[in-house]
């Protein structure tokens, strides 16, 4: 028979494999979590790891369901606080969802291209809590497609996004790409446009250099300046 100590100290070994094992998933990366690296960093024999978590890849999904369960109960906790404009909270859920994803590129590129059967527990939960928001939307009148097509719109829409900047050299970022896509599948989705920022500076921007190279006056290196100044006004924030 198990007893209650029994059962907690065992907890406390898995508890210390898993925070072992997610501390060398984020500082160096998702070919460092080997059973070996990951049994000395927690103090424990190879065969724990096994009779605990069955083999390496039992282990990286209970590392990946303890961080995304850690995330999404947080945003759980942000979600039932929200009680005003639904589109602003629905910006701003994007916009923690691609912090996270950025911040935790490994475990992100991990889950999202690895090969699964079911939804862990933890997608499940964050799904629901996108599925709230765009209950919200659908309340006031806003949808234009039905709930299930707009929840599947902004999940890939945001999955898409991480990887596609995870991708990316960090110094050669678009770091407007995330307002940008989340715009682009508001307006695929919604029936009434939401307040977005004023863009007008932007598009004279971008009209005017356009005819940068024909203007009088300049010399090329002076066109080629300006037509740079140009460029890092539209794509910077």
């Amino acid at each position: 028979m198990v007893s209650v100590q029994d059962t907690a100290s065992r907890d406390d070994v898995r508890s210390g494999i898993i925070a072992a094992a997610t501390q060398l998933l984020r500082e160096k990366g998702a070919n460092a979590v080997t059973t070996r690296a990951v049994a000395q960093a927690a103090g424990v024999q190879a065969p724990t790891i096994y009779r605990l978590f069955g083999d390496k890849d039992g282990l990286v999904d209970a590392v990946a369901e303890h961080v995304m369960a850690t995330y999404v109960s947080s945003k759980s906790t942000a979600a039932e606080a929200e009680h005003g404009d639904p589109v602003a909270d629905l910006r701003s859920g994007w916009r923690t969802h691609l912090e996270f994803g950025l911040a935790n590129p490994e475990l992100y590129a991990l889950i999202a291209t690895r090969g699964r059967g079911a939804p862990s527990p933890a997608v499940v939960a964050g799904m629901e809590v996108l599925r709230a928001r765009v209950r919200r939307l659908a309340a006031v009148g806003l949808l234009r497609v039905d709930e299930q097509r707009a929840l599947m719109m902004i999940h890939a829409a945001g999955n898409g996004t991480i990887l596609a900047l995870l991708g990316t050299p960090a110094e050669e970022r678009d770091l407007g790409l995330g307002d940008a896509m989340f715009d682009a599948v508001l307006s695929s989705i919604l029936a009434t446009a939401p307040a977005a920022p004023d863009t007008t500076t932007n598009t004279i921007a971008v009209t005017f250099a356009t005819v940068v190279p024909d203007l009088p006056g300049l010399s090329d290196a002076e066109r080629a300046l300006m037509t740079e100044w140009l460029s890092r006004s539209v794509t910077r924030p």
